[in-house]
Order: C-alpha cells, then sequence, then structure tokens
C-alpha cells in the first residue's frame, strides 16, 4: 500500500452486517477526506459477554452487502490475533508504514470509549472520526472522551482534514442516518446466513 493513502477502519462485530453501516462507511469517506475504508470484521467483542456468530458467516454477509469499489471488508485482526483495537492499530502501523489510519465510530461507542482498553494511546495513534447516531449526539459530544480530548477536537466544517489531521485529531459529524442496528436485527430474528451471489 502506498505512503500517504487515508484509510478509515471501521471495527465491529457486524453480527449481522447491515445497511447503516455501509451508509455510515460511505459518508465517512465523503466527510473525512479518505481515500479507503476498511471493515474490521472482529472476532470478537471484548465489551460483550456473548460471543458473536461464527467469523465467516458475518465476513460472507458484509461481502455481500458492500457495492463500493473503496470499501473493503477484512477479518485482518483474526488474522492478527489482536483482541484490543490498541493493539490492531499498532499492528497495522507496523505493517503498514506511512498508510494514514483514521478510527471510524458511532456516537454512541463515543460515549463508553473511556471503557475500552488503552483508549487514550488509541486518541495518540490515529484521528478519530465520529459519526453522530439518532439519540446519542448530546451524550457522545460531553462523554468523558469528548472531555478529555476537547483541545484535539476539529470543527465539523473542517471534517474532511481529518485524514491527514496529527493525532490526537477527532472530529464529530452529524449525518443522515439509517436507524437500524444488528442488536435489534438479531432480535427481530431477521440474522440469516448470507446467501452467496451468483
Amino acid at each position: 500500500m502506498r505512503a500517504g493513502l487515508r484509510v478509515g477502519l471501521l471495527g465491529g462485530s457486524f453480527d449481522p452486517p447491515h445497511a447503516g453501516h455501509l451508509h455510515i462507511a460511505r459518508e465517512a469517506l465523503k466527510r473525512f477526506g479518505l481515500d479507503r475504508v476498511w471493515w474490521l470484521v472482529s472476532p470478537g467483542n471484548p465489551l460483550k459477554r456473548a460471543g458473536p456468530a461464527p467469523l465467516a458467516d458475518r465476513m460472507a454477509a458484509a461481502r455481500a452487502l458492500v457495492d463500493h469499489p473503496a470499501i473493503a471488508v477484512t477479518d485482518v485482526e483474526a488474522r492478527l490475533g489482536t483482541r484490543y483495537t490498541a493493539e490492531t492499530l499498532a499492528a497495522l502501523q507496523a505493517a503498514c508504514p506511512g498508510v494514514r489510519f483514521t478510527w471510524l465510530m458511532g456516537a454512541d461507542n463515543l460515549v463508553q470509549f473511556h471503557r475500552w482498553e488503552r483508549w487514550r494511546e488509541i486518541m495518540a495513534r490515529v484521528p478519530v472520526g465520529v459519526l453522530a447516531r439518532p439519540g446519542l449526539r448530546l451524550a457522545a459530544q460531553t462523554s468523558v472522551a469528548a472531555r478529555a480530548f476537547a483541545h484535539a477536537r476539529l470543527p465539523a466544517a473542517e471534517s474532511r482534514r481529518l485524514g491527514k489531521a496529527a493525532p490526537p485529531a477527532w472530529c464529530f459529524v452529524n449525518v443522515p442516518m439509517v436507524d437500524l442496528s444488528s442488536t435489534e436485527i438479531r432480535a427481530r430474528g431477521g440474522w440469516r446466513r448470507p446467501v452467496p451471489r451468483g
């Protein structure tokens, strides 16, 4: 991968992947001045007790959903053997020197970001792009992490600078959201194993 490439990283269990994930990835490409977005389909979430559906099923469903040439689906965390975001970022930066990574998250993750392992290290390693989800704007903007890194916040009007910004830097943008969640889809029994496209 060429030096200077701006890659957004959208991590999660994607259990299941849905149109909301795709919408966030497309918005991140535009809003944060990124060249690519990688979905990091995690083997499991350390903050959740119950394990997700099998990784192969989630990967296949994500690949069947993604329809944008700049969005890639990857199981890099499983291949690297990393469990926490800070470890994944360190490994990716070592493997891809010169690539400019940006961590992407919904506003709901910013609310509890201070509970993540080595969250301050994440902020020090890469810029962070936050996309607002319905109902969590105020809670996210007054969260522990938002207050701790208030000095590093880029105004939303300058969001396209984020992909090139030196960390710590973060930006919170309001976007029209697709009001879907993987939790709701599972609760309604809507998560089915993917049928390969052909």
